[in-house]
């Protein structure tokens, strides 16, 4: 039989499939009856179920990260689709095939890397290309970064996102910094493939994309200029040579504002023209990817509007019918 996949849902359907399961709570009613509610994943998406009249025993059930079998109906509920579940039972890994579950990046990774590599190599100054040198050839940084999300729900938020979102952004930082000619493109390149390095230590996705500890005490911001700090006296060790104070300050600097505003999370504004330049890079990338995921996944098909989204504060105009333009 045919999959049928979350991106595939429709209205009032009845479902009869098997999810891997994750976030599950049992949470009360208004009336104080317990229900479950979970989030079952494939490789198209995430759906909110949840099972009414559920009980300590049936919460025990199974584990997040498990797959589960679950017989319902789908439903669209304030914009989103969700389903209603009347009866699961866990199955066995070895029941599965693992790949139809697991979200990831549509680009290809090797190739990716391919990018990234190749945008490095422009680097000419010998500090700066040695120093990637110790993040490339970090085996544990890299299977990270090349795994991990760029985040748990905003924009990127699948296997591999991390390194798309940063060779996207990277690309963009080579072709800004040759239309800006007072802007040091080799600092806004290196400055853009080390922002994001923190969440390799702040996010983890096994058995579900969560913040580990480190993440959730001191964000990916603090941990990624700590990780800098560490790169660099690996730099000293293995090369014999003091690192230039000047340019680990300014790169300390990248990733520390790279947020942009205190009211975002960044504990430091943009002070030089490199800062500001990968703030406006990185709100471009990450705005984009969450505007083309809300357009690819919207439920609202009868209507040139998507539904509203909380995290955007707004719903995206899709279009007129061309008879209509």
């Amino acid at each position: 039989m045919t999959r049928k996949y979350i991106n595939e849902l429709k209205e009032q359907e009845s479902i009869s499939e098997v999810f891997r399961v994750t976030n599950k709570q049992l949470r009360p009613n208004r009336a104080g009856s317990l229900y479950l509610q979970m989030d079952l994943s494939d490789k198209t998406g995430v759906i909110t179920a949840r099972l009414w009249n559920a009980s300590e025993n049936i919460y025990n059930l199974f584990e997040n990260g498990d797959y589960i079998h679950v017989e319902g109906k789908a439903q669209v509920f304030q914009g989103a689709m969700q389903l209603i579940a009347k009866r699961f039972y866990r199955v066995n890994t070895s029941e599965v095939d693992e790949a139809e579950f697991i979200q990831t990046t549509g680009l290809c990774v090797e190739k990716l890397l391919e990018t990234m590599d190749a945008l490095l190599a422009t680097l000419e100054r010998p500090a700066l290309q040695k120093l990637a040198q110790c993040y490339r050839e970090d085996v544990d940084f890299m299977e990270k970064f090349q795994l991990l999300p760029a985040g748990i729900k905003h924009h990127h938020a699948y296997r591999g996102g991390l390194l798309e979102h940063v060779v996207t952004m990277m690309t963009l930082a080579q072709k800004i910094g040759e239309s800006y000619e007072y802007l040091d493109s080799e600092i806004l390149l290196f400055g853009t493939f080390l922002h994001d390095t923190g969440k390799t230590v702040e996010l983890e996705c096994d058995p579900e994309f969560a913040y580990t500890d480190a993440g959730q005490l001191l964000g990916h911001i603090h941990l990624g200029v700590s990780m800098l700090e560490e790169k660099i006296r690996e730099y000293e060790r293995r090369f014999g040579e003091k690192f230039p104070n000047s340019l680990a300050m300014t790169l300390k600097h990248m990733i520390a504002s790279h947020h942009g505003e205190y009211e975002f999370g960044s504990p430091k504004l943009p002070m030089t023209v490199e800062a500001m330049a990968l703030h406006c890079i990185d709100l471009l990338d990450s705005k984009l990817a969450a505007f083309h995921q809300l357009l690819k996944e919207d439920l609202n098909t009868a209507s040139p509007w998507t539904v509203f989204n909380p995290g955007l504060q707004r719903k995206l105009f899709k279009g007129l019918p061309e008879e209509e333009k």
